[in-house]
């Protein structure tokens, strides 16, 4: 008992020295680079500047799924957890680069634990939240008529299960899966970090990502064979159903292949650091461009949903440009005319209870509803 407290003792005091960190710095040959001495580079202000795009995007896309009633359903919702990770991806990766450099060898082991856990958080719960949309999907599909209640329970049951795995493998190391110990067991990339950790890491995001693919091999091979169906064909709500989910299906798949093209690089790389022994693979110590490129995939996600979603788009532009498109007695300004695509609800329009519609077409016919409920006036674009 008293070896094991002396043991927890030890490493709490050295989850505190700085010098711990030269340390294994020092071992990995990373002290023999210019960047652990210079300021920000401008590839680091080039990065600081992407992850400032992420965090405003998909806020725009949370603040979209939120004050929409009609995303108000488990598979947006989901989405929204997508979203919301990939915020706060943007946001760790900004505390990263600030906390990289000549600024790395200032922190304490702990602090570096955080700052890279926040990283390993927000990407496992990026992977973990596509294989639950894809559950959702492949469990919608498979059975169409489950009770409004019973989706709703395993929508935040995925949520918070993609969360709780998410901390669990970023808190491993804190733990004391690391290489305070054992500098021979010590990864290149991350030099606090244990080869087998990262190897672990890498594993649990290449699975994950194969169930992702298994799962939509058979939701494309269900759609396709119900549609070849005539009996079932025929059915008018069946047809809009399967339509309304080839959408929704087209849009994940292009955010998982994304996904992949960006952080294959970067899960060779690691993989590379598993194997190479130390100083072996100059490569590796150009790690922050490969994260570089992951980070990319935080800033396309929400591109894609406005890209491939009409009422997605429509949400965005209405977000972006209700108060310049509306008076605030609730009327059309005539730059309206030049957004066919914008169709504001009774709500949205005027909280007096005026509604306003643009309809698109040769004319834009706005309708108001308020004073004179009959008056209908075309503005012609």
């Amino acid at each position: 008992m008293g070896a094991f407290e002396a043991s927890n003792s030890s490493r709490a005091a050295s989850y505190q020295r700085n010098t711990v960190l030269q340390l294994h710095y020092n071992y990995t040959g990373k002290l023999e680079r210019a960047r652990y001495t210079d300021g920000l580079k401008p590839e680091d202000v080039m990065f600081l500047f992407i992850c400032l795009l992420i965090v405003v995007e998909n806020s725009l896309v949370l603040m979209a799924i939120w004050r929409n009633k009609k995303f108000h359903i488990p598979m947006y919702y989901l989405l929204g957890n997508l979203t919301l990770s990939d915020l706060l991806a943007g946001f760790t990766y900004m505390i990263n680069i600030v906390l990289s450099g000549q600024n790395t060898l200032t922190l304490t082991p702990l602090l570096w634990f955080l700052r890279e856990g926040g990283v390993f958080v927000t990407l496992t719960a990026s992977v973990i939240s596509l294989l639950a949309i894809a559950i959702e999907r492949y469990a919608t599909m498979v059975n169409m008529k489950t009770h409004r209640r019973a989706k709703r329970n395993r929508m935040l049951s995925l949520i918070a299960a993609s969360w709780v795995l998410s901390l669990l493998l970023g808190v491993l190391p804190v733990l004391g899966w690391n290489c305070l110990s054992h500098l021979n067991w010590c990864s290149t990339v991350l030099p606090l970090y244990a080869k087998s950790y990262i190897f672990f890491c890498v594993f649990v995001f290449m699975t994950v990502l194969l169930a992702i693919v298994l799962l939509y091999g058979r939701i494309f091979h269900f759609v396709k064979s119900n549609t070849q169906n005539p009996a079932r064909s025929r059915s008018k709500s069946f047809s809009r159903r399967s339509q309304k989910y080839m959408v929704l299906l087209k849009t994940v798949t292009v955010v998982v292949g994304v996904f992949i093209l960006c952080w294959m690089p970067l899960f060779v790389l690691l993989l590379l650091d598993f194997v190479c022994p130390v100083k072996s693979c100059p490569v590796l110590f150009k790690a922050n461009y490969f994260l570089g490129v992951a980070m990319i995939n935080s800033l396309i996600n929400p591109v894609i949903y406005t890209l491939t979603s009409r009422d997605m788009r429509r949400a965005i532009v209405k977000l972006l440009f209700q108060r310049c498109l509306m008076t605030r007695e609730g009327r059309m300004r005539k730059i309206a005319a030049a957004f066919p695509q914008c169709s504001f609800t009774k709500t949205e329009a005027n909280p007096r209870g005026m509604e306003t519609s643009i309809s698109s077409g040769n004319a834009t016919t706005i309708h108001i509803k308020s004073i004179y409920p009959k008056l209908r006036v075309s503005v012609v674009s």
